[in-house]
C-alpha cells in the first residue's frame, strides 16, 4: 500500500474496493465534490456498482450538478466506513438521464480507493492569516462574536470577549454554534460549553465546545472543514504559502459577511480606531504564534505594515489619536502599534524611500513582542534584580530568532529598530551594550520613541507618566539618549501630543486630536470621563480652543 501526500492510504485490492463501495451505498453513506472549483461535498446516493465497469448515481439532490457532470468534470465520491475516511480518485460521469422522478448518472468505476483512519481527537488549528469568525447563540435571542481557533469532529474552541460569560452562564442546554468561513460556507450546530479559561490582559474568553446531535451531513461537512483547515495551515507550515494552492474557504468573497469576530463587537472612539484594531489583532495573534513555537508570518507582517502605511496616508492625526483608543488590546500590542505611529512621524515619511519606511514600520510593530516569550511574572515584575533585568534581556534574541523567514526586510533596520532599540549612548542598554558611534541614527531615533511612549503607560511599579515628565527626563540624560532626536521629537509632537487628555481653565476636559502649525492643540474633543477613550466623547472644538475653553492648566495622564 502507498500513501498519498495528505496521509490517506492507497487501497487496490478488487475485493477491498468492492466491499468499501458497497458500505458506501446505505442511505447518508456517500457524498459527491466537484474538483476543478475546489467544491463541497454534496449528499448524493451511490446506488450501484458493475465491478470493473461502472458507478450508478442518483443526484437528484443536486441537480444543479447535472451540467458540468454531463461536460465530463472530474468529481470524486466520498464517505465514511468503520471510522475510516473513504474517497475515490477523480472520476468523470459518462451520461446522465432521467428515470421517473430520478435524475441518474453512469461514472467511471474506481480501480483503488483512499483511505484515511480518523482521527476523532485531532484539532485543526487555525493559523496566522486564517480567519474564521464565530457565532454563540442561546435560545433566549443573546448571542455573542468570536474567533475559531481550533475545530476537530468532536468539537472547537471559540475566542469571545469577556462579555460572552452572560450567554454562557445562563446556557441550560446546548448552545448553537455558527461558524462563518470567509467564502460565506457556514456550518451550524448544537454543542454544550466544556471548559472555559479566562485572559484578563487579552480580554478575551477561550471556550472548548463538544458538539451534540450531529446529522450524517453535518458530520461530513465537518470532516471536509477539519481537513480543509489542515491543508491550509500545512502551507504556512511548510513556510512557503506558494508551495501548495490555497484553499477555497480562506478565499474572502464579496458575498461573505463582513465583520464577524471578537473585535467587531468591541465599541471604539473612532472609525480610524475601529480599522486600526483590525492591524492589532494581526499583532495579537501573531504574539500568539510565537508563544506557540511559530515564526513572525513575512507575508502577513508585509500586508499590515502597506496597511499602516496607508492609514497614515489617509489621516495622520487621526492615526495617531487612534493608538491611544485601543484599551481592549494587550499592552505589548498598544505599545507596538504606538511606537511604529510614532517612528514613522518622526524618522519616516519623505527622509527615507518608501520601501524603507514600510520595513521601519513593520520592525517597530514587533519589537517587543518577544516578550510575550518571557515568564509573565517577570513582565508583572515592579523593580527587577540584576538577575531579572539579565532574563528580561532575552526578548530580544529570541525574537531576533523568529524574524529569519521575513527576507524582504532590511537586515539594517531589523538591527536598528528590533535589535538596538533598547541600547544607550552610554553603554548601559542591552543586549549588547552598544555605544554612541556603534548605533544608527534610526537606532537613537527608535530609543527616544520607545522610551516616551513607555513612560506615558502604567507600569507594574507607576502608574503613567505626564508627557512633559517624559521630556524632562529624556532632556536630563544627554548621556544615554541623543538630544537632537528628543528635541525633534519635542517639536514634531508639541508639548501636549494629539492623543494627550488635558485640563482647560473652565475646568473642561478633552482629548487632544489636531495640533496647529505651532504645535498647540487646534482640535479638541470633550469628555467628563478621566478614562481612555470610548464611543461616549463629547462636542469636537476646532481652531482657537483657548477662547473657549481658557488656557490648557494640565495633561492628565491616562495608561490608554
Amino acid at each position: 500500500m502507498s500513501q498519498t501526500d495528505d496521509g490517506y492510504t492507497r487501497v487496490e485490492r478488487p475485493n477491498e474496493v468492492e466491499e468499501l463501495l458497497e458500505a458506501l451505498m446505505e442511505p447518508g453513506g456517500a457524498s459527491l465534490q466537484m474538483l476543478e472549483a475546489g467544491g463541497k461535498p454534496e449528499p448524493v446516493l451511490l446506488v450501484a456498482q458493475a465491478s470493473g465497469d461502472s458507478l450508478t448515481l442518483d443526484i437528484s439532490a443536486i441537480r444543479e450538478l447535472a451540467i458540468p457532470l454531463r461536460q465530463q468534470h472530474p468529481f470524486r465520491i466520498l464517505g465514511q466506513v468503520n471510522g475510516k475516511m473513504v474517497r475515490t480518485p477523480a472520476l468523470a460521469a459518462s451520461a446522465c438521464q432521467e428515470d421517473d422522478d430520478r435524475l441518474l448518472c453512469i461514472s467511471d468505476y474506481p480501480f483503488h480507493l483512499e483511505v484515511l483512519q480518523r482521527r476523532t481527537s485531532f484539532r485543526a488549528r487555525l493559523r496566522l492569516g486564517m480567519e474564521v469568525g464565530g457565532i454563540l447563540r442561546d435560545d433566549h435571542g443573546h448571542s455573542a462574536q468570536g474567533d475559531l481557533r481550533d475545530l476537530s469532529l468532536e468539537g472547537c474552541q471559540l475566542e469571545l470577549p469577556l462579555s460572552a460569560g452572560g450567554v454562557l452562564a445562563e446556557a441550560g442546554q446546548p448552545l448553537e454554534v455558527e461558524l462563518c468561513f470567509p467564502d460565506g460556507t457556514r456550518f451550524l450546530a448544537r454543542a454544550e460549553p466544556r471548559h472555559r479559561q479566562v485572559d484578563t490582559e487579552r480580554q478575551s474568553l477561550q471556550v472548548g465546545f463538544q458538539f451534540k446531535g450531529g446529522s450524517p451531513d453535518q458530520e461530513r461537512q465537518l470532516w471536509h472543514l477539519v481537513r480543509e483547515i489542515e491543508r491550509e495551515a500545512a502551507r504556512y507550515d511548510e513556510g512557503s504559502e506558494a508551495s501548495r494552492l490555497p484553499s477555497l474557504l480562506f478565499q474572502a468573497t464579496t458575498s461573505a459577511p463582513p465583520g464577524i469576530g471578537r473585535r467587531n463587537t468591541q465599541e471604539y472612539a473612532t472609525p480610524m480606531a475601529k480599522r486600526l484594531a483590525r492591524i492589532a489583532g494581526y499583532l495579537d495573534a501573531q504574539m500568539l504564534e510565537l508563544q506557540q513555537g511559530g515564526a513572525v508570518d513575512s507575508v502577513q507582517l508585509s500586508r499590515h505594515a502597506d496597511r499602516l502605511l496607508l492609514l497614515h496616508d489617509e489621516d495622520r492625526e487621526a492615526l495617531l489619536f487612534a493608538t491611544r483608543c485601543l484599551p481592549h488590546e494587550p499592552r505589548l500590542v498598544r505599545h507596538c502599534l504606538a511606537v511604529a505611529v510614532q517612528l514613522l512621524n518622526l524618522a519616516g515619511l519623505d527622509a527615507i524611500p518608501r520601501e524603507l519606511c514600510k520595513a521601519m514600520v513593520a520592525c517597530a510593530m514587533i519589537h517587543d513582542l518577544g516578550k510575550a516569550l518571557l515568564p509573565a511574572e517577570l513582565l508583572e515584575t515592579g523593580t527587577l534584580d540584576a538577575e531579572q533585568y539579565t532574563r528580561l534581556q532575552q526578548h530580544v534574541p529570541l525574537l531576533l530568532a523568529r524574524t529569519t523567514r521575513c527576507h524582504w526586510l532590511s537586515r539594517s533596520v531589523l538591527a536598528s529598530v528590533v535589535e538596538n532599540i533598547n541600547e544607550r549612548l552610554d553603554g548601559s542598554g542591552y543586549p549588547r551594550g552598544l555605544a554612541d558611534t556603534a548605533l544608527h541614527e534610526l537606532a537613537r531615533a527608535a530609543a527616544v520613541v520607545d522610551a516616551i511612549e513607555a513612560m506615558r503607560r502604567d507600569r507594574p511599579d507607576r502608574p503613567a507618566h505626564p508627557v512633559g515628565e517624559a521630556y524632562r527626563q529624556l532632556l536630563s540624560q544627554p548621556e544615554r539618549f541623543d538630544q537632537k532626536w528628543v528635541k525633534r521629537y519635542i517639536r514634531r509632537f508639541g508639548v501636549y501630543p494629539v492623543g494627550s487628555l488635558v485640563m482647560f481653565a473652565s475646568g473642561d476636559m478633552g482629548w487632544v486630536q489636531g495640533l496647529d502649525a505651532q504645535g498647540r492643540p487646534n482640535r479638541i474633543q470633550r469628555t467628563e470621563a478621566a478614562e481612555p477613550p470610548g464611543r461616549r466623547l463629547g462636542e469636537v472644538i476646532q481652531g482657537d480652543v483657548t477662547r473657549r475653553l481658557g488656557s490648557i492648566t494640565r495633561e492628565i495622564p491616562i495608561s490608554t
